[in-house]
């Protein structure tokens, strides 16, 4: 085996993992000596409390602990202890610091991945010599379980895109028959998915910068990165810390990598990567494809990298009319690449096809709201970063743009400047606009900019004595696009970032425009989303 990848042929190696201890290095399956391991786990969330369930399970002595000394944190800690965790510490002060476990240091902490490197308890155990996993290494390591299938993982990560092509990929591995499921950070904790009695044939896995840096086994059989931008810098320290997270969801695949043609950085990241010997470099593109690439022939999804005679021939997966009403571009691309993985796992094409029919979208991705009146309203909340939005808002011509929330860190004048032309007005959230406005008017300065003259927290109560701010401030905004659009126009929710400034969710904060929007008059359509 040898390090880095090109065209359709690739070679890698990997090291042995010389971070953790020889016990730690011997637990690579459910059935091995779990007994007695002393591990604390940082975060009491869906992850961490999955996490610590499993450990107890396995017979480890469990500490979690939890900054957050809720009432909903108190009820999974009584759950914990009854079950069998050997402590459960709520409270600012616990998370300042590494427990001991049973009165010695803990072998291992597994940790959520929202906990910062730089958390105090985190940065201890790192200084110490204490491996740190997350929740989805400690579920590769026991994946494997007598009695029970294991299932082969295809892993997927990106700054945009990761839901829908998860959603997809578990879509055409049904259609084919597959027992598989989507996981990981897609919602269902992914050691929760590991521990079905039935077991699976199948994971697509969805993974997150923040897992991927608390990941250090995983070998999938296929992989990829859908895209890169600049987001969660402010978790990870900088950019290329952030890139290289996203880079190691290439380490140890086996058959295929897959990358964007049309993003250089995923190749290049594809040619580092150090990989199981005969892995295949297979890109994806909504252009026309090159051997051993997926992409678009007219209007169709096309497969040249599967294929006996990929070098003068291609075979048609699906239209791009079956994707939805409102086909986006990168929606184009996510398809392509959960084709690609899926294909690199032998499903036959016509699985393809009928795993996008049978695709349901979830909500607050390139949703149509409503399209009355010549207006077209749609909900993008999911669209948290620049990257996102900037995809969203080439999918439309005259565009009247809801945006603004927490930046997390990130510029926005790159964005302004490409999409300028076609924004018609822009309506701003965000308890702090000013990074986005500033932008605007550096960028687009002759373009209308409402801002809500009093409202712009979620906190207490909102104008004219409103019990909800949420909805007070998304039934404005809504009312103000409403005024400033006009036949032809697209009302996008797209707000290139975060929402827990004023909302406790993008979802919390799409349903909200949706209500507003529908409150206005009739329910409107639903399509498929990016």
């Amino acid at each position: 085996m040898g390090r880095g990848m090109s065209g359709s042929d690739s070679a890698g190696s990997t090291a042995p993992n010389t971070w953790e201890t020889p016990r730690l290095a011997g637990l690579t399956t459910w059935d091995s000596d779990w007994a007695g391991l002393r591990v604390v786990v940082a975060g009491i969330g869906a992850s961490g409390f999955s996490a610590a369930d499993t450990l107890v399970e396995l017979g480890a002595v469990v500490v979690v602990v939890d900054a957050g000394a809720t009432e909903e944190n108190e009820a999974k800690a009584d759950t914990l202890r009854i079950v069998g965790a050997h402590a459960v510490l709520l409270g600012a002060e616990h998370a300042a610091s590494l427990p001991p476990v049973d009165g010695e240091p803990a072998d291992l902490v597994v940790t959520s991945p929202g906990w910062r490197p730089t958390q105090p308890l985190l940065a201890e155990a790192a200084a110490a010599g204490v491996p740190i996993w997350g929740d989805v290494e400690l579920a590769w390591r026991v994946r494997t379980r007598e009695g029970r299938p294991t299932a082969e993982w295809l892993t997927i990560t990106g700054t945009n895109g990761k839901t829908t092509t998860v959603g997809l990929t578990e879509s055409m591995l049904l259609a084919a028959g597959k027992r598989a499921v989507a996981a990981g950070n897609v919602g269902t904790p992914i050691l929760d998915v590991i521990r079905d009695p039935q077991g699976y044939e199948f994971l697509a896995v969805e993974l997150s910068s923040f897992q991927l840096h608390w990941a250090h086994s995983i070998s999938p059989l296929a992989s990829v990165c859908l895209n890169v931008a600049e987001d969660h810098v402010d978790w990870h320290g900088s950019y290329e810390a952030y890139l290289a997270a996203k880079a190691s969801v290439y380490e140890r695949t086996r058959i295929a990598c897959i990358y964007n043609v049309e993003q250089r950085e995923t190749e290049e990241m594809v040619e580092e990567a150090d990989v199981v010997e005969g892995c295949r470099a297979v890109g994806f593109t909504t252009g026309m494809p090159s051997v051993s690439m997926m992409g678009v022939v007219e209007d169709l999804l096309v497969d040249r990298a599967f294929i006996e005679q990929r070098k003068d021939s291609a075979a048609e997966l699906a239209s791009i009319s079956e994707l939805g009403e409102v086909v986006p571009r990168h929606l184009v691309a996510n398809a392509l690449a959960a084709a690609a993985l899926v294909r690199a796992a032998g499903i036959p094409a016509a699985a393809v096809r009928d795993g996008i029919r049978a695709f349901q979208p979830g909500d607050h991705r390139i949703q149509v709201v409503e399209n009355e009146g010549g207006v077209l309203w749609i909900n993008d909340s999911k669209a948290t970063n620049p990257h996102a939005a900037s995809a969203s808002l080439a999918s439309f011509q005259s565009v009247v743009w809801v945006a603004g929330g927490l930046s997390k860190g990130v510029s926005y004048d790159d964005l302004v400047t490409e999409h300028a032309h076609r924004l018609k007005a822009v309506v701003l959230l965000g308890t702090d606009p000013a990074p986005l406005q500033g932008a605007l008017a550096r960028h687009a300065p002759d373009v209308p900019v409402s801002l809500h003259p009093t409202l712009h927290t979620g906190q207490g109560r909102g104008a004219g004595g409103s019990a909800d701010p949420a909805a007070a401030l998304m039934q404005w905004a809504v009312a103000e696009a409403a005024r400033l659009a006009q036949d032809g126009d697209t009302v996008l929710l797209a707000p290139a970032a975060a929402s827990m400034d004023q909302f406790s969710s993008y979802a919390h904060r799409g349903a909200a425009f949706v209500a507003a929007v529908r409150a206005r008059g009739g329910q409107g359509t639903t399509a498929k989303e990016s």
